[in-house]
């Protein structure tokens, strides 16, 4: 089956295996950690009843919301690296569903922000909270030295990852 091959191929590494036996099984639970955050990925896209891109424009509006930002749709051109025609389109959709409005800006008035409602800023916690709060959960039941392994295993292994080219 076709979703048998999508699912195998996350599974493996397109290298050779770590030499140890507990390297294998670092490796094994990084690429078991991958598929959970896939799998979690999809929930939330599913659950959100958005396409990947509008999902992913409402959450960067929402984290500039948080961040104290007015963002407009030349922000979203940039952030999500697409057409200023694929962004107008999206908007239009993020408009018309109610999760945002758009706010003349004070000086400019050719100009606009976007600004998520309440009800998207509700719908991209729902998305999400389940997936972060099992992982923050997890992370204090470690003790301390515990943390502070993982979180060195795993800034090498992005700080790797950031070197390739």
């Amino acid at each position: 089956m076709p979703q048998n091959v999508v699912r195998h191929e996350n599974e493996h590494l397109y290298a050779a295996q770590p030499q140890s036996a507990a390297g294998r099984r670092l490796s094994e639970a990084i690429l078991q950690l991958r598929r959970a955050e896939r799998r979690q990925s999809e929930r939330a896209l599913r659950e959100s009843g958005l396409s990947n891109l509008d999902l992913t424009a409402l959450r960067y509006l929402v984290q500039g919301l948080r961040e104290e930002r007015d963002l407009g749709p030349k922000d979203l051109i940039v952030m999500l690296d697409t057409s200023s025609a694929t962004v107008t389109n999206v908007v239009e959709r993020l408009v018309t569903r109610g999760y945002v409005t758009r706010v003349e800006h004070p000086s400019d008035r050719r100009a606009h922000f976007l600004v998520p409602t309440d009800e998207a800023i509700q719908r991209i916690d729902e998305a999400f909270a389940a997936h972060h709060e099992a992982i923050v959960e997890v992370i204090d039941g470690l003790d301390d030295d515990e943390a502070e392994g993982a979180a060195a295993v795993l800034v090498r292994i992005a700080d790797a990852l950031d070197g390739v080219a």
